[in-house]
């Protein structure tokens, strides 16, 4: 497998494949620039559903996503024959939905978490870039937007505290 990042990967295949499809958000990894964006952005509506769920059934469900993501992204990897490929999003999702969990679902909450959870997965700091850098598959794919994600939530939750929300 190459370890090139965005080796173009054809539309046909992702929207062929019902795994690759998953992975790369329903085709928003797809996107020619910011794929990770454009991924997270195609979670907004899914967490807007999801935020109606009781807490407990809302983690469950993101628990069952970052074990199916492992899954999901491992099996893209290979089917497209590239690791950690840009386009797969599916761990934005998972991202999203951890920086976002029990906290009600306003727009601008929605709005801040959202620019929350993508400073952290691009900025990477301690200990998201060791573990982007040394695990690896599926499930360093899911692991460093799972922290990502957790960062996210953690100023999240403390910039709503101070603002009173």
């Amino acid at each position: 497998m190459t370890s090139l990042k965005r080796k173009p990967v054809p539309a046909r295949l992702v929207f062929g494949d019902p795994i690759c499809w998953l992975a790369f958000g329903f085709g928003s990894g797809l996107a020619p620039k910011a794929p990770g964006t454009f991924g997270t952005l195609a979670a907004v509506p899914l967490y807007l559903a999801a935020a109606r769920f009781p807490l407990p059934a809302y983690l469950a469900m993101t628990l069952a996503m970052f074990i199916a993501g492992i899954w999901i992204c491992r099996r893209c990897e290979r089917i497209i024959g590239t690791e950690d490929h840009s386009g797969i999003v599916w761990d934005e999702f998972v991202g999203l939905f951890i920086t976002l969990a029990a906290v009600p679902p306003t727009c601008f909450n929605v709005v801040l978490g959202f620019l929350l959870f993508r400073l952290f997965d691009v900025w990477k700091p301690w200990p998201i870039r060791h573990f982007d850098r040394s695990v690896h598959g599926g499930f360093g794919i899911m692991l460093d937007d799972a922290l990502a994600g957790a960062w996210a939530w953690l100023v999240l939750a403390a910039l709503l505290r101070l603002l009173g929300g």
